[in-house]
């Protein structure tokens, strides 16, 4: 019987302190201070405590959100940034592994951000790309973040941008970008990285997606995946469709022709031509001036999505304007009119009030 009571009282002060761990948890708040020394020393746990913190939406995270990002701006740019798309089924977390530890063995720090598909339920990852990685994940010098998309059109969580300046402020070489793999909205990936590679595979039924334009006119480098001795001549013939098709598309960097290499990232053949390839391209635009004019373009679309953002924030601080939000979002989803007039007519009508204050 004592027995029996010890162990009762023991399970009930284990249900007891469960809520005050959690307690402790939630009050663990780290200064801008503390953050970005563990940012600069190389501490995973702060790095991520700071990603976390950059991608809240709560207000008072965004004061040291935007305070911590003010105070790191001079330890950033310094990396180079490749962005990874591909079908589904193409072998994107695989590539990213294993050329990730081809990276960090010429000695270099690699970081990545892997953006997941989101739930629709509660936003958060389906996958889990950290998982996907174990080998990569054991390296000392690589940084995997994986972050749900939240919806977010183009393949990018929308603060994948202030991410990966957290990332170059700790000092990481290559910031590799994992994108959902959804199809063409993926091209907005190219507005935030020095390089976009597309992963494709032979038979995966995307061969008219490579002959179109829309995600063609935006790669710098291509490369054909799961290619091994039984589909070899299969692989060639793709790569000479692809090459045909790109003809007829305008070069997007004067001097570069857009190269399609063969290879299986399973077997790490192929990714020392990668790799090669993106130094390459990276050494052209620096030497044309290209490198430092997308970056500010870059910097600039960056600033028009922030900007867009903090307005419907403000707007919506309003009782009076978020009900005049919601009733033209309600118009515009019920098809009572057209989203673009309702839009309008409520920017319109914020204007006027904002004037009339």
């Amino acid at each position: 019987m004592k027995t029996i009571l010890n162990l009762l009282l023991y399970h009930c002060l284990r249900l007891l302190t469960i809520p005050i761990l959690i307690i402790n948890f939630e009050l663990m708040k780290f200064s801008t201070e503390e953050l970005i020394d563990g940012i600069q020393s190389g501490n995973k746990r702060l790095i991520a405590k700071a990603i976390t913190l950059v991608e809240s939406k709560k207000a008072e995270h965004r004061v040291q959100a935007e305070d911590l990002l003010k105070k790191i701006m001079p330890f950033t740019g310094n990396s180079v940034r490749v962005g990874v798309t591909g079908v589904p089924g193409a072998g994107k977390s695989t590539f990213i592994e294993n050329f990730g530890r081809l990276v960090i063995a010429q000695g270099k720090k690699v970081a990545v951000l892997a953006i997941d598909p989101s739930s629709a339920i509660n936003k958060g990852s389906i996958l889990g790309d950290k998982t996907r990685m174990e080998e990569l994940a054991k390296e000392e010098n690589a940084f995997i973040r994986p972050s749900p998309s939240s919806g977010f059109l183009g393949g990018v969580a929308n603060t994948t941008f202030e991410t990966m300046m957290i990332c170059e402020a700790a000092g990481y070489d290559y910031i590799l970008i994992e994108t959902v793999g959804v199809g063409q909205s993926e091209v907005l990936v190219a507005d935030i990285t020095d390089v976009f590679l597309f992963l494709k595979i032979i038979g995966g039924g995307d061969e008219l997606q490579g002959i179109k334009r829309g995600i063609m006119e935006m790669v710098d480098l291509i490369f054909i995946n799961k290619v091994d001795q039984d589909n070899l001549q299969k692989a060639k013939n793709t790569r000479l469709e692809l090459k045909r098709a790109l003809d007829f598309i305008p070069p997007k960097e004067k001097g570069w022709k857009i190269p399609v290499l063969l290879g299986s990232a399973l077997h790490n053949e192929g990714l020392q031509d990668v790799y090669g390839t993106i130094f390459e391209f990276i050494d052209l635009k620096k030497k044309t001036g290209r490198f430092e004019e997308i970056r500010v373009l870059q910097a600039e679309k960056r600033f028009e999505y922030w900007v867009q953002e903090y307005i419907l924030s403000l707007m919506k601080k309003s009782n009076a304007v978020e009900e005049a939000y919601h009733m033209h979002k309600k118009n515009a989803s019920a098809m009572v009119s057209n989203p673009s007039t309702e839009a309008k007519l409520f920017v319109e009508k914020f204007l006027s009030n904002e004037n009339r204050d």
